[in-house]
């Protein structure tokens, strides 16, 4: 490593030159160090290979988009190019995309992600906390950055909200969707959905969350990661940072969210959308199970393809983050 001897010399260039004043310093300093800067081999971006987007102005300190209610959404939003905005799943929060916007800001696009209202860093509201109101928020941080153009990509609870947005409020905004271990079309078991989940499930859940957060939020990336599975080694990074995710929000509206994210029917919100769509979906999702989700509504999609994963847990987009982000840049490309 070079850096050590540059920062000898200019220690060196700095004392020989006797009395100098703190311009002349900083101008050796900064002189010493664009010579260490063009020292550094070239890290190689991969460029997008499509239409050119232009830069886009923006306020870089601006993380948060204020709603007409008074809550604020917290975003991040990284790069230039085409937009990708990603949902996140209950009860996490932008964080848990980590491994997808590192991806494709290398590769390059704009990476935006929000947490959700009452999860991460955003408002903990009492209220608002339902798919109508998310979809809603969703549209206003879009109008703020002024996004055209853009692939919405929805893992689980944000699935469900990803798809309603585009239903609803993405008419000459969108350009494609991806559902990624998604709850659509609904997950509680109703006359309509014979093939979903009791509501006792979800009871039990809302119960968990009551009596003890911290407990239940410990224990719950178990099988959202598939870690209880036979040979499967448990890691404990991803549960605590699961764990911490989680336990940033607020439990009022986590509490609401489950409601939000079992008993909401998404089925005439498929229907509508008619640009292209990615069902990604492991066979082997605990907490979503494929056979009344990801096989339904690839059905009810106009414009769908379906992708299924052997043996991948709910939590693939961290478990398999690799295969998971070459399947996302090959349908984002149009391979």
């Amino acid at each position: 490593m070079k850096n050590h001897d540059l920062d000898d010399k200019a220690s060196v260039a700095i004392e020989s030159a006797g009395p100098v004043n703190e311009t002349r310093r900083l101008l050796v300093l900064a002189g010493l160090a664009a010579t260490a800067t063009a020292a550094l081999p070239a890290i190689p971006m991969a460029v997008a290979a499509q239409k050119e987007y232009p830069p886009t102005m923006r306020n870089q300190d601006m993380q948060t988009v204020k709603l007409q209610d008074g809550a604020e959404i917290f975003y991040k939003d990284w790069g230039t190019g085409q937009p990708i905005v990603f949902h996140h799943g209950w009860p996490l929060s932008s964080d848990d995309w980590d491994a997808q916007l590192l991806f494709f800001l290398a590769h390059g696009y704009r990476v935006i992600a929000h947490d959700r209202r009452g999860h991460g860093r955003s408002s903990q509201t009492a209220t608002g906390n339902d798919m109508d109101t998310y979809a809603a928020d969703v549209a206003a941080l879009t109008e703020k950055l002024n996004l055209r153009d853009a692939i919405h990509v929805g893992h689980s609870t944000g699935g469900g909200e990803a798809a309603r947005y585009v239903a609803k409020h993405g008419a000459g905004r969108v350009a494609k969707l991806v559902l990624i271990g998604a709850v659509p079309p609904q997950m509680l078991k109703t006359a309509n959905n014979p093939g979903g989940i009791p509501r006792d499930t979800f009871d039990g859940l809302r119960k968990e969350l009551a009596s003890s957060r911290a407990g239940f939020y410990w224990n719950f990336p178990i099988p959202f990661y598939g870690f209880n599975r036979a040979g499967a080694t448990l890691s404990e990074p991803i549960r605590m940072n699961w764990w911490r995710q989680g336990m940033m929000g607020g439990a009022k509206a986590q509490y609401d969210c489950i409601e939000a994210f079992s008993e909401t029917d998404f089925t005439d919100d498929l229907r509508k959308v008619t640009v292209p769509t990615l069902v990604m979906h492991g066979d082997d999702d605990q907490i979503v199970p494929i056979a009344n989700s990801a096989l339904i509504s690839a059905e009810l999609l106009p414009n769908a393809t379906l992708k299924t994963y052997k043996g991948y847990p709910h939590g693939m987009c961290t478990t398999h983050a690799d295969q998971i982000n070459r399947d996302l840049l090959a349908f984002i490309r149009g391979v």
